[in-house]
């Protein structure tokens, strides 16, 4: 069975235009929610500020405050972290060979392509070994 991203619209709508209003810098965020059976399910996105201020357009660095954040209102709801996302600022939305340096097995980075008109995709990879696989996006 491929890997399975359960993504509610509202989320969804919220990442779009989290991704729009910081184009044409990287914006990111951490996804919270669980995970079994293969499938990832948000329930919701924390946005972080993004610390690489000197590549912002083709780089992020997740804040550790904001990450701290994230993982302190998971617990509180009793969910995890169990993804990054963030945005490439026009350019498709598959992971480049940074995002696969930085990944963490288990855990699903959601990637929105974004450009003056707008999002142009939405895509998620989950790490297997030593490369990506894409996950289906089904919206919960």
């Amino acid at each position: 069975m491929a890997p399975l991203l359960a993504l509610p619209g509202g989320v969804r709508a919220e990442l779009e235009s989290l991704v729009q209003a910081g184009y044409p810098c990287e914006t990111c965020g951490l996804l919270l929610g669980d995970r079994s059976d293969g499938c990832c399910r948000v329930a919701s996105q924390r946005p972080a500020r993004n610390l690489n201020r000197e590549r912002a357009r083709d780089r992020f660095e997740v804040d550790p405050e904001d990450y701290l954040g994230a993982e302190n209102a998971a617990a509180a709801a009793g969910l995890a972290i169990v993804g990054v996302w963030h945005s490439h600022p026009d350019h498709p939305a598959r992971p480049s060979a940074t995002d696969l340096e930085m990944a963490w097995p288990g855990w699903s980075y959601l990637i929105l392509s974004v450009g003056s008109g707008g999002v142009a995709e939405l895509r998620s990879w989950r790490l297997a070994g030593d490369r990506f696989v894409e996950e289906e996006v089904r919206h919960a």
